[in-house]
């Protein structure tokens, strides 16, 4: 499992960082300002789209239905779901693209009424994007059923990559259309990598499949698709709060996320890399892979999340544009770090339910966790500002994952309970380095990764133990 995960780890960073440039250098050339926050509003649905397919919507659904089909019928499934995705991409292209104007006006509230005018014709373009992300999730699917897992990750950096370039060379002269167009150009590079693969695996697009297999699919996947909807429309409740806390506060919240997902990559190579293994396995050969799976996922997680709230004010000096360490950023990300852990748990608990093929399970927990976070959302901001995101974000987390592991066991329950409060008692000695700030951000980001390196050796000990 180690090794499938640190390859797939090592595909995805390349596409993370191509996506942290991307998002450095929209700063760098248009400002943490109304122009970059127009920019990122028109971005949204179909960066949410990406994220929701990147994080395993359509595999976690259609892997235990791919297995389950005789290897002679496998190819003609494959073509039937292919041309059915990407009818669907087709029309919600066209039907995001006509409705721009609307949308707009509902993700970012905030907006002036020329920024609305840019992000709307940017999202016009933005919207073709969808064909490429269905195209490119759908051929993933036989891939991950034979453990190929490094080209499927390489797909983020074949989608950041074009707009990157153009920003690169274009600089401060960057049209919105022009990067819009890249993305799209991205998003085709995408399912090219995966082509000539998934071709020689026998699939062939006029192949005929049989009637009812989208039936069974839809059935699957209705409740991932609810709770990712419910997850998206709480990223897009906090892009409402923020574009009304004044201007550049949406580019900061998302610059606060992208930091907070460097340490997240291993967590979605572990996630789909434990899906593949646990599909079609018995009832307690999946519990010890889930054990087995909550143990590297802490050690993954724990050391990255102590040290970005130790290292938060050096991370935003040294790496982002600058005139940003002196104001909210570096806080909002040290709050966010903190959910880090707990998101990764429970990523990796409902993945524990989809393999036995329970969507609903899973469903019913986190839309109960995304009501908790949404009430937060409606108050906290209000009152502690731009931080109040992260609180927000928080509570729902912990709620989420206290209602997963309720349904799986007692056994379970109490062993994570312990493991949250010594993850919270480390987060919180890791704020004292945080405000430690006079021998300068290179000192104090030594010491961070300093602290980060040993957890993680003296996690990995316990983890050999454990397991050897």
């Amino acid at each position: 499992m180690l090794g499938h995960t640190l390859l797939l780890t090592l595909a995805t960073l390349a596409g993370l960082v191509a996506g942290f440039a991307r998002e450095w250098l929209l700063v760098a050339d248009w400002g943490a300002g109304a122009r970059t926050d127009a920019y990122l509003v028109a971005l949204f649905l179909p960066e949410a789209l990406r994220t929701m397919l990147a994080g395993g919507l359509l595999s976690a659904a259609t892997l235990p239905l791919w297995q389950a089909q005789p290897a002679q019928s496998q190819s003609a499934w494959l073509a039937g779901q292919i041309r059915h995705f990407l009818l669907l991409g087709l029309g919600l292209a066209l039907g995001i693209m006509l409705l721009a104007p609307y949308l707009v006006k509902m993700i970012g509230l905030g907006l002036s009424a020329a920024d609305s005018s840019q992000a709307t014709q940017a999202l016009r373009y933005l919207a073709w994007v969808i064909p490429g992300l269905f195209l490119q999730a759908m051929l993933t699917i036989p891939m991950q059923a034979a453990r190929r897992f490094v080209l499927p990750g390489l797909g983020s950096l074949a989608f950041n990559l074009p707009p990157v370039v153009y920003l690169f060379l274009s600089k401060k002269a960057a049209d919105p259309i022009e990067l819009a167009q890249c993305f799209v150009l991205g998003s085709f590079l995408m399912t090219l990598l995966l082509l000539p693969s998934v071709w020689r695996m026998g699939w062939r697009p006029w192949l005929a499949a049989q009637r009812g297999e989208n039936i069974a699919v839809w059935r699957q996947l209705w409740p991932l698709l609810s709770s990712s909807a419910a997850s998206q429309g709480l990223t897009l409740l906090e892009r409402l709060a923020a574009s009304l806390l004044g201007e550049g506060s949406i580019t900061l919240l998302n610059l606060a996320r992208k930091l907070v997902n460097i340490p997240l990559i291993a967590l979605m190579s572990l996630n789909q890399v434990l899906l593949g293994k646990m599909s079609g396995e018995g009832a307690n050969a999946r519990r010890q892979m889930l054990d087995t799976g909550l143990l590297l996922c802490t050690l993954l997680t724990l050391p990255a999340a102590v040290g970005l709230i130790a290292a938060a004010p050096a991370l935003v000096d040294l790496l982002l544009p600058g005139g940003l360490v002196g104001g909210p950023l570096p806080a909002l990300l040290a709050l966010f770090a903190v959910s880090i852990i707990f998101g990764a748990w429970n990523a990796l608990l409902a993945r524990y339910y989809y393999a036995a093929a329970d969507t609903r399970t899973p469903l019913i927990c986190e839309l109960s966790g995304s009501a908790v976070q949404a009430f937060c959302l409606l108050c906290l901001p209000y009152f502690l500002g731009i931080w109040g995101i992260a609180a927000a974000v928080m509570g729902g987390v912990l709620s989420t994952g206290w209602m997963l592991c309720r349904r799986i066991d007692q056994k379970l329950l109490g062993d994570l309970t312990r493991w949250a409060m010594g993850a919270l008692f480390l987060c919180a000695l890791a704020g004292f380095i945080f405000i430690w700030t006079s021998h300068g951000h290179i000192a104090q980001l030594s010491v961070a990764v300093v602290i980060a390196v040993l957890l993680f050796i003296f996690g990995a000990y316990r983890l050999k133990k454990k397991l050897g």
